[in-house]
């Protein structure tokens, strides 16, 4: 069977189970998951019913869909998300989003837990991505193009939407929630950067980095769907304090800083 078909079979799945008409799109970072919690009227899906998805394997992502309402509006949340390093082809990474994007959303938001690399940052800051660097040389475009998704040659000038960006500022400033901007690079992972890499991240003048989220934008797009993404600044990269990084740390902040993530997220869905 091939990937188009196995799409459909996870969209005729899913639809089989919650066929009310989704309007916004969630992936949910490391420790992030929370913000599932919150949805009213849950339907959960494990990823393990659904034809063709693959399985989580990294701690805190908990491997299921979210159905329901969030603001009043109709949305779809994956707790948990798939990686390149975790060994799965791209295609395979993103499979989710494909048959997410295949559902009928219309806005797509991705959060994840990066590093920081400006050294204006702390841990703890929530970070709206303007734009992204891939470093990874890998694209989940590489192959024949799903022509009736989407382009061969897919514009990224505007990978992250202006409007959902200010909408985001506007809504921190009315919470009074400091948020940060700036680009994300994608690294394979799962190795945290090193030092020299680091440096030579802020030399390309990224402000955070991370091991996903990439991919994600770049079908998002593909498809014409608007994206808007926030980091969790979860710990300073490598080189930048004298201590060790490690997974912990990254969840303990995740969740130290949920309440103002969550409110955060869900006063931007009940604006769009």
């Amino acid at each position: 069977m091939d990937y188009m078909e196995n799409m459909k079979q996870a969209i005729s799945y899913i639809n089989g189970i919650y066929n009310e008409g989704l309007e916004i799109g969630i992936v949910l970072g490391s420790g992030l998951g929370g913000l599932g919690e919150r949805i009213e009227n849950p339907t959960i899906i494990p990823y393990e019913d659904i034809p063709g998805f693959p399985v989580s394997t990294v701690e805190g992502h908990k491997g299921q869909l979210i159905l329901g309402q969030l603001s009043g509006k109709n949305v779809i949340a994956m707790q948990g998300r798939f990686h390149y390093y975790e060994g799965y082809p791209l295609e395979q990474v993103v499979f989710p989003i494909r048959t997410i994007l295949g559902l009928g959303i219309e806005t797509l938001i991705v959060t994840n837990a990066a590093g920081g690399v400006n050294e204006d940052f702390t841990p703890g800051d929530l970070m709206i991505i303007e734009d992204h660097i891939n470093f990874t040389g890998q694209n989940p475009l590489i192959g024949k193009n799903l022509d009736s998704i989407g382009p061969r040659f897919v514009d990224m000038t505007k990978a992250y939407d202006r409007e959902l960006m200010k909408l985001a500022f506007k809504v921190g400033e009315k919470l009074n929630i400091p948020l940060q901007k700036g680009v994300y690079m994608w690294f394979t992972g799962p190795t945290y950067e090193t030092p020299s890499e680091v440096r030579l991240a802020r030399t390309l003048g990224a402000s955070a980095v991370g091991m996903s989220t990439v991919p994600e934008v770049i079908v998002a797009r593909h498809s014409g769907i608007k994206v808007l993404g926030i980091s969790c600044i979860t710990n300073m990269a490598a080189g930048i304090l004298d201590k060790p990084l490690n997974h912990e740390e990254v969840i303990e902040t995740s969740l130290m800083v949920q309440d103002k993530f969550e409110k955060l997220i869900i006063e931007i869905i009940s604006n769009i």
